[in-house]
């Protein structure tokens, strides 16, 4: 599809736009699910304590990545709005000013993260006998945070013009490049927790160089970079974080709260937060064509908003809810069932397997409430929105599942499934909440397109 007609086409058929959007994302998250479950399959081999090391490692990752994931979405909203209106210049201005502002926040990230990572493991309250696997790995992970997060820029670049198929590619390649890279750094060259880390960072440098080769030698998008006529513009810096900040916050508690719910877990030993860590291998999957068809409402949002056209974002929101509840559903089905024969392939240590299997058939029953929750969020990015998101991850985290999983574990001295029932309870508030909210927010906008 020639990218100059995307909007149009997008337009006149955008339920079609949805899968068009979404099956992309979906597959390039499956991609990188894989990445993560293999790391985390050969990570396995090496025993409990390798796995839980890694678990630790997961949520500063998601850190991370989430603040860079934040700032990408900002530019994706505002790339979608401007191509939308119909102003490819300043399309292309805001991604000349998103790769600048990229560059900076993986510099920062990367050395904070280099320096501070004894610190932050001994905050948060990483056992003896794990802390020095887990600052192993990350003292590798952290050196490749600059391709990691320039790769997530890069995408939402493309993502911004309804490209979701290029970034496919490279990703592709790239795990490809880190399953073969995984068991001969762990075993072969005997790097334990170190190789798997290094795999990652050597994939993850070949997909920004093939980002770097389309978009600057080839000049194969329809966003062109010309520095040479850069104009520096604090309105297209202040649209973008608008978005972008408040997700980056979101993402940031998100994130804080995995740190916390597994300083809590850690309460029950290492095995539990070993479960935790692969009984969350499931949750990834499940969130494959969740997250890949709310991010199609970003774009869509985005592009739908900037032609003001509340219509179709009204009657794509719906139809992109009703694909994903019975997305949702068919996973918990398939999760329950399945879920025993699906871990073993993570780790043989009973304990684990039983603890995990028994997060797995608690946590379903929220998985048609976080579709809720996270479509509607999205599409309050695409109108160039993300303090709503904010709002609801806030409400979730911090005033309700951090707080309930601690009140039942300290205080009342429940078992662990307490604190996936509190996983559950802030999954439903939250759902209902968002839904209403996008309701409200959707007939404002009606209102006001119709008075101009």
């Amino acid at each position: 599809m020639n990218p100059k007609n995307r909007v149009d086409v997008f337009i006149n058929n955008p339920r079609k736009a949805v899968w068009t959007l979404a099956l992309p994302i979906m597959f390039g998250m499956a991609i990188q699910t894989i990445y993560s479950i293999v790391d985390m399959i050969f990570v396995g081999r090496l025993g409990g304590e390798a796995i839980a090391a890694l678990t630790f490692n997961m949520p500063l990752v998601f850190f991370s990545i989430g603040i860079t994931f934040g700032i990408g979405t900002g530019a994706t909203s505002v790339i979608a709005q401007f191509l939308g209106a119909k102003n490819k210049k300043e399309a292309d201005n805001t991604a000349e000013h998103t790769v600048a502002i990229g560059i900076m926040m993986a510099i920062v990230i990367s050395l904070a993260g280099y320096f501070f990572r004894y610190h932050i493991f001994s905050f948060l309250g990483t056992p003896e006998n794990i802390i020095h696997l887990a600052t192993d790995y990350f003292s590798v992970i952290v050196t490749g945070f600059i391709f990691t997060i320039l790769n997530v820029f890069f995408r939402s670049i493309l993502t911004g013009e309804g490209d979701t198929k290029t970034p496919i590619y490279f990703q592709t390649v790239g795990t490809v490049m880190n399953i073969i890279l995984d068991p001969i750094f762990i075993f072969k060259f005997g790097l334990g927790v170190k190789g798997a880390a290094l795999a990652t960072v050597i994939s993850q440098a070949l997909v920004t160089a093939m980002f770097f080769w389309f978009l600057f030698i080839k000049k194969g998008s329809y966003i062109q970079f010309k520095y040479g006529d850069f104009k520096f513009s604090t309105d297209i810096i202040r649209r973008i974080m608008v978005i972008g900040i408040p997700t980056s916050f979101s993402m940031i508690i998100m994130s804080l709260g995995a740190m916390v719910f597994n300083s809590i877990i850690v309460h029950y030993g290492a095995f539990a937060v070993a479960a935790y860590g692969i009984g969350g291998r499931l949750d990834q999957i499940f969130f494959l064509p969740i997250m890949a068809l709310s991010g199609s409402m970003v774009t869509l949002g985005g592009m739908f908003f900037g032609a003001k056209r509340i219509d179709l974002i009204k009657s794509t929101l719906f139809y992109t809810l009703k694909q994903g509840l019975i997305l949702s559903v068919i996973a918990g089905i398939v999760f329950y069932f399945f879920s025993p024969q699906i871990l073993k392939i993570f780790t043989d240590d009973q304990l684990i397997l039983s603890t995990a299997v028994t997060y797995v058939r608690y946590i379903i029953f929220s998985f048609p409430f976080i579709t809720v929750g996270m479509i509607s969020s999205r599409t309050f990015q695409g109108f160039g929105e993300g303090i709503p998101g904010l709002i609801l991850t806030s409400l979730r985290v911090v005033l309700l599942s951090a707080p309930l999983a601690y009140v039942f574990v300290n205080v009342f001295n429940q078992d662990i499934e307490y604190i996936w029932i509190a996983m559950i309870i802030s999954g439903v508030i939250i759902s209902v909440i968002a839904f209403v909210w996008i309701n409200r927010r959707i007939g404002y906008y009606e209102g006001r397109f119709s008075q101009k």
